[in-house]
């Protein structure tokens, strides 16, 4: 009750503001019949000040009443990894790890990390984690898709600028009344972890790898020590994945909200360019450039998610429009 109170707040707020200008107009149209003339100088201020304000508070009513994201509270699984590019690409799933991180900082919301995969030079292969907070989805749900990175890695001896790719997924974390996995369609396997890890990691079964037989879908963990922790880490994850696959089987029959998505977010679509040279990044979707990539890689990319929100709700409000 307190979470719908909370939801519904904003917009009875700003409807008593709406109606209170309204009245506010009506009475001082009232006035300009008033023989009065600094009465009638008066109202036409008050005038030219409200039917602005009134434009503004229309607009924002609009997208209060929008068709809410049943997703946009939850929490997310925020899968990086590696694409084209070898190292350097590994590099760059550590860098947009540590952006996203520190964004979550601002926003005080919680990061886990539930599986990695390094290599030996720094970088990571993948890493999964769980961003736990208010409206996480509703901020980082734009992000799915391919990002590339343009710099001159650290490994290149002629300064050449080399082109590399990185995917990011996010899936909105599963919760017990959404998804029912019966664990008769789960096949257990625990193996040994290798890689940096610690003595305890690499010389027990703590690695775990779940997969839902009916699915396919297969998650392996093996950042804990427990294989217990690492088991209940990973079908956290495995549940998340087959609710967005039934939640992607659902939105592929009903397209009507999907359309006025900013892209499709799908994660083969390259979304975003940073430009290291350049000090620039570029959302491809909305055609947003930036020239303050390092303050962007420190996690200030509040404008960016932003400006995506904003493009999203306009595109909706016109397919409402359309459809009227």
């Amino acid at each position: 009750m307190a979470k719908e109170r909370a939801n519904l707040e904003s917009l009875v707020q700003t409807y008593q503001h709406y109606k209170k200008i309204l009245s506010e107009i009506e009475d001082n149209k009232g006035l300009l019949e008033e023989s009065d003339e600094d009465m009638r100088k008066m109202a036409k201020e008050e005038l030219i000040r409200l039917e602005p304000e009134k434009e503004t508070i229309e607009a924002e009513l609009k997208i209060l009443l929008l068709p809410k994201d049943p997703n946009d509270d939850k929490n997310i699984i925020l899968e990086i990894r590696a694409g084209t590019g070898g190292d350097e690409a590994a590099l760059f799933v550590s860098d947009l790890y540590r952006m996203y991180s520190r964004y979550a900082d601002t926003r005080g919301w919680r990061v886990e990390v539930m599986d990695t995969n390094p290599t030996g030079i720094g970088g990571l292969k993948e890493i999964i984690v769980l961003i736990s907070g208010q409206k996480v989805y509703s901020d980082l749900k734009y992000e799915a898709g391919i990002h590339r990175v343009q710099r001159v890695p650290k490994t290149e001896q002629q300064g050449r600028v080399h082109t590399s790719a990185v995917t990011v997924v996010v899936i909105p974390e599963a919760e017990d009344v959404d998804i029912h996995v019966n664990e008769s369609d789960i096949q257990t396997d625990v193996f040994r972890a290798s890689g940096p890890g610690g003595q305890g990691v690499n010389t027990t079964d703590s690695a775990v790898r779940l997969t839902h037989k009916p699915t396919g879908v297969v998650v392996v963990c093996r950042d804990e020590r427990s294989q217990i922790k690492n088991k209940a880490k990973a079908m956290k994850i495995l549940k998340s994945r087959i609710l967005e696959a039934e939640q992607e089987k659902q939105d592929a029959e009903q397209r009507g909200l999907r359309k006025a998505m900013v892209g499709s977010g799908d994660r083969s679509e390259k979304i975003r360019t940073y430009n290291y040279p350049q000090n620039r990044m570029t959302d491809h979707r909305i055609g947003l450039t930036l020239h303050q990539l390092d303050q962007v890689m420190e996690g200030k990319i509040g404008e960016v998610i932003t400006a995506l929100r904003t493009h999203y709700q306009t595109e909706l409000l016109k397919q409402q429009s359309e459809d009227v």
